[in-house]
Parts: C-alpha cells; structure tokens; sequence
C-alpha cells in the first residue's frame, strides 16, 4: 500500500516539537500519522532513563523545564504531573563554591569590603533587580569597574571559551557582558513562573503524547534515502509522491543533502561516573571556569530528587560538532556566525519552495530553543500554518486547539 494511502502527515522526529505535531494533528485532526526517528527512542534530547545504577539521568545533560507561558504550562499538564525543581548553578573557582548569576552573596565570599561595594551597587543602580557585566564595566567608580571585571575574567571567560571553542582574546565583552549580577540576595538561574520537571520524567511525558491510536512510530529509522525533494516542490517518500504534510525536525542541512555545506555547531560529550556516596557536590550543576577540559558537572538525583545510595554524575565536554563522531556527534547549540546563518538562509529558501514541507523545532529553524519556546513553536506552527494547510485541502473537521 502507499504510503499516501497509509498515512495523513509524516512527522520526522520523535522529540519535544515532533511529538507535539504529532499528537495535535492525530488528537484535534483525526488525522494518520508516521513519526519516525533515526535514534532507538523516542524524546530527542530531553530523553531520560535508568542508568545502570538505577538513577534517574537525563542522557543528553540536564533539562529544566520553565515558562511563562499559560498554554504551554496547561497543554503539557496534560500528560505529566510535575515535581518542583528550583534551579540552582555555582561556579567552581579560586577553591570557592560561588552562586552564579553572581549576586550578593558570591560578592561576600570573595570582597573583604563586601558591604561598601553592595552599598554602591544599590546607589548607582536603585529599583534594579541585576545589572549587566558589561554595563557595570562602564561605571566610572573604579570598585564598581573591578568588580565587572572580576566577574567577567573569573565567572565567564574561560569558560565561554571552552563552550565555544575559542580562544578567551577572541571573545567580545559584548558577549558575555549581557550576563546579569543580580542586585539581591537571590539564588537561581530561572525567575519563570512555572519551574517543574515531569514527575515521572520526560521520556514517559512524550510516550503520552504519542500514546494514540492513529499514531504509528517507527524508530531507528533514518530519513536520509527515505525522503526526496525534486525539483518544481515535489515530494517523495519512498520514492512515492507524497502532497500531505510532511513536518521536519531534524537538521534542516542533511534534509537537503548539505548541498550548501554543513551548518555550524558546537556538540557535547559526556563522561558518566558513579559514586558510592549520597551526594556528590553541593549543587544539582557546578560550572568549573577554569582550566579544566569539562565545562560542568550535573548530578541528577539533586533535580529529580530521587532516593537512592549512590549517585551519578555526568562531566560534560564540548567540541565541534563532527557528523558520525561518537564523541560529538549530535549537535546542541548553533554557531550564529554570519557564514553561518548565510548557509541556513539559503536552505530556508530551498524549503519555501515545498508547499507541504514544514520546518519546525532547533535543528529544522537552527535555533537554540528553550523546551518552552520548542513546545510553543510547535502548537503555533499547528493552529496556523498547518491547520490552514489542511483547510485548503478541505479537511474542515482540523481547528485549533
């Protein structure tokens, strides 16, 4: 039977954004729908599971769900209960545990005059909640400048410079400068509203999601060979005409055959290690900014709050991202050079010519998504682009959620 025949959508990618297409056309639509995904799980890069210790770890680092956004919060809801997670990151440098952003506290550790500088930071900046690095480096009072500057050489230099693969002189100030010191005592990375993880982690929240009888997943299955763009925006899959939607959230350069070259990213590996101990650090992440090949160290039991006798942790390191690498082989984080961006827009401009072809979620738009603005993009995508799609092809019974 063809696959026209078989199917309504084809949906490539059985992640956060994947799934979620999946799930609106299947549920809100009624429609038939293929998912499949070259890797043997489903999830992406929020999978989760069981290592071989029995801890719960998020396998491509640590994921931390928060939003503002009402719709994503309660379209999630339904399918996970939640488990607050407060997010909390120290830096490790100068043998100091110190709270990054850095606020009042991280000033206290390492200022003798401590109390003088926080009296002038409320001075020059009064009703501030933070200040960027970079605009405190402006400041004309010279404690104030030192104190940026501190900052800046000890909290993000080297290690942006790992991150990124760079050396610290190539760095622009204006880069890290965005980074905030918060005008209070206040610890944690995320001010969002809504600061969760699912309760029974990620995998088991998009297994709900996909969990629905007119949704057939098929993994360890590669794209690559399996679609075919030609000419005058006809698509192929299975080297048969396909005209229904076909919803792409993989890398939108090997969609293409990287007939205008590989786009840029920056990849991670990580170094898994066990220990015998309760826990491990005094934080769920720990940034080291200095020397060290690893750029952190995340110990899950500190986000999931599991109980168990020992722990794990993963180090993580980055490197360029190497197509086939076992090390670094799946891209993370875009590289937003201008070459960079010129090679997206080209292939953006290539896809435009599909009619049925939708580009969605970080590798398919290559930007770096948070899993909100990825859910968010998703259902989006559904209630307009799609849905309008599916009415010219007069499938009245598709609205929005």
């Amino acid at each position: 039977m063809a696959i026209a025949d078989q199917f309504d959508a084809v949906v490539v990618g059985a992640g956060l954004s994947g799934a979620v297409i999946a799930e609106r056309l299947a549920d809100v639509c009624g429609l038939r729908v293929l998912v499949i995904d070259d890797r043997s799980h489903i999830g992406g890069n929020v999978h989760d599971g069981f290592d071989r210790d029995g801890i719960l770890v998020h396998t491509y680092g640590p994921h931390l769900f928060h939003t503002d956004n009402e719709g994503v919060w309660d379209y999630l809801s339904r399918f996970t209960g939640w488990f607050p997670y407060q997010h909390r990151v120290l830096a490790r440098f100068d043998e100091w545990f110190t709270p990054v952003p850095f606020n009042y506290k991280s000033i206290r550790i390492h200022f003798p005059e401590a109390s003088r500088l926080i009296r002038l930071l409320e001075a020059r900046y009064p009703n501030r909640e933070k200040v960027p690095v970079l605009e405190l480096m402006m400041s004309s009072d010279p404690e104030l400048k030192m104190l940026a500057r501190f900052v800046y050489e000890k909290v993000f230099l080297q290690y942006t410079s790992k991150q990124w693969g760079v050396r610290p002189e190539e760095i622009s100030p204006e880069v890290t400068g965005r980074v905030p010191i918060l005008l209070s005592e206040r610890e944690g990375y995320f001010t969002d509203r809504y600061q969760f993880i699912p309760d029974n982690g990620y995998t088991s929240m998009v297994k709900k999601m996909l969990d629905h009888p007119l949704i057939t997943l098929r993994l360890g299955q590669s794209s690559v060979g399996l679609i075919e763009l030609r000419s005058k925006g006809q698509v192929l899959i299975y080297g048969e005409r396909f005209v229904k939607p076909l919803i792409y959230t993989g890398m939108i350069d090997q969609l293409f055959d990287y007939c205008a070259g590989e786009l840029s990213y920056r990849s991670l590996k990580f170094v898994r290690e066990h220990h015998k101990i309760p826990l491990y650090q005094p934080a769920a992440v720990v940034n080291y900014t200095g020397n060290e090949a690893f750029t952190r160290i995340t110990e899950f039991r500190q986000i999931t709050g599991q109980h168990a006798s020992g722990t794990t942790i993963f180090k993580e390191y980055p490197g360029e991202y190497q197509r086939g690498s076992s090390d670094f082989g799946t891209p993370y984080y875009p590289k937003f050079t201008e070459q960079a961006q010129g090679k997206y827009l080209e292939y953006k401009k290539q896809a435009d010519q599909y009619d049925n072809l939708f580009l969605c979620g970080r590798l398919a738009t290559y930007k770096y998504l948070d899993m909100d603005d990825a859910v968010a993009g998703a259902l989006d995508l559904f209630d307009n682009q799609l849905t309008a799609f599916l009415r010219r092809e007069r499938r009245e019974a598709c609205g929005p959620r």
